[in-house]
């Protein structure tokens, strides 16, 4: 299928989709919803709505908030001024939009994730009806795995329901991810474009659930696959944040102006910027020293605009969209890295090289795991990583202060209200 026939039937299913569900979701907890089921002649364009469902409702701040609070950005000018904590004390409040625009868009995104495998069942084609529940699968699990990730246990929905639902154990989430995650590997398309879900996509997303967990030697694995398959090659950041065709990319939404919303680069740009933005966030200092002088990576990762710093990695402007990218080869190397210790400190290096930089060669296993730490920062700067991997590590009280009620995001008051089996996080 042509990129171009994807997009005029995302618009079509998009409209069909926002339709259909805008009402059933205001009168319900979005953990709460009604099933609705396709005909089999729509499922193709059904399909790609989903991709837009999936790409578009959890908003623009979903895909940066770990940066958000991480400590890699601050407020910009046009948000108001005030440090760091003061950021985050004011975000992660049960009432803030931003943390209930994300519970909402991930849920609603479910709810269609969910339908379409109630329409994929009904497919006579039995390859496309396995490649069509693989890719569904895969969709379910990158959903829990962004909502695991922000609010620990929460209610797992293998299919549409009008009752109301507890919360599941963090443990049962990350376990119902691994099942999506097998089911998508044994029945996605294999790869053929980075625009599509994939095996290889599946068991990319499937190294990071591991690593999260702390399955490292499994993890490690997983990510030696992908790097050895030969399908992929470390490529340059000019290729890979700038829309050019590369090697290095398993799998990453499209994100074209006529069928999305979502534009990173509003929030990072100034309005005196070329291609124009809002300048809610801004790069901390210290991400600004991040990169040395011959690190490939520092033009497109940040700049410098009329005494203004600005993230660089989305340079679509005011006015235009920038693919957004969920896997890409350098994860893998970082996670092959991690998960092997200093055993995988040849991945690490193979890595520096491809971005500029020297060999290192850090003594025990501590200053190791600092030392990938680091590298992910600088390599994974504004795609979504750096507050999880604090809190996963046990990192994130003493690296950027945070309580042990921010290393969880607190569960949106409607929610609450609207769904009275679920329980808050501790400390909200």
């Amino acid at each position: 299928m042509s990129i171009r026939y994807k997009i005029l039937n995302v618009i079509i299913a998009a409209s069909v989709l926002f339709s259909g569900c805008g009402k059933q979701l205001d009168l319900y907890p979005h953990s709460q919803v009604a099933t609705e089921s396709l005909t089999e002649k729509d499922i193709e364009a059904f399909l790609n709505g989903v991709y837009n469902m999936v790409q578009n409702t959890p908003t623009n701040s979903s895909y940066v908030m770990f940066d958000i609070i991480g400590g890699n950005l601050v407020r910009g000018g046009a948000s108001g001024l005030g440090g760091y904590g003061e950021m985050i004390n004011d975000i992660l409040q049960p009432e803030n939009g931003n943390i209930a625009a994300q519970w909402n868009g991930y849920y609603s995104a479910l709810y269609q994730v969910n339908n379409l495998l109630v329409s994929a069942s009904k497919l006579e084609n039995a390859q496309r009806k396995a490649e069509i529940t693989g890719i569904s699968h895969y969709f379910r699990a990158y959903i829990y795995y962004n909502l695991v990730t922000r609010w620990g246990g929460v209610p797992i929905l293998n299919e549409n329901t009008t009752e109301k639902k507890a919360r599941n154990s963090e443990a049962e989430v990350w376990s119902f991810i691994e099942t999506e995650l097998t089911a998508a590997i044994d029945n996605a398309p294999a790869f053929s474009n980075y625009y599509y879900v994939s095996k290889d996509a599946a068991k990319a997303l499937m190294s990071r659930v591991k690593l999260a967990q702390g399955k490292k030697s499994e993890a490690a694995v997983l990510a030696e696959e992908l790097i050895t398959s030969g399908r992929y090659q470390l490529d340059g950041f000019e290729k890979i944040f700038r829309a050019q065709q590369n090697s290095e990319v398993i799998f990453s939404l499209l994100n074209q102006t006529v069928e999305s919303g979502i534009n990173l680069s509003v929030l990072f740009y100034t309005y005196a910027h070329p291609v124009s933005g809002s300048y809610n966030y801004k790069p901390t200092p210290e991400v600004m020293n991040l990169f040395g002088a011959t690190d490939t990576r520092k033009a497109i990762s940040v700049d410098t605009y009329s005494g203004l710093d600005v993230i660089n990695k989305y340079p679509s402007g005011q006015t235009g969209t920038d693919p957004i990218i969920v896997s890409r080869l350098a994860e893998m190397y970082l996670i092959s890295a991690e998960g092997q210790g200093l055993a995988g400190l040849n991945r690490l290096n193979e890595l520096r090289a491809k971005r500029g930089l020297t060999a290192i060669s850090p003594v025990g296993e501590p200053a190791y795991l600092d030392a990938v730490l680091l590298e992910r920062r600088r390599e994974l700067l504004a795609e979504g990583f750096r507050w999880y991997d604090l809190v996963r590590l046990n990192k994130a009280k003493q690296e950027i202060g945070l309580t042990e009620a921010q290393l969880k995001l607190p569960i949106p008051t409607r929610e609450l209200l609207l769904n009275t089996l679920l329980e808050p996080n501790d400390g909200y």
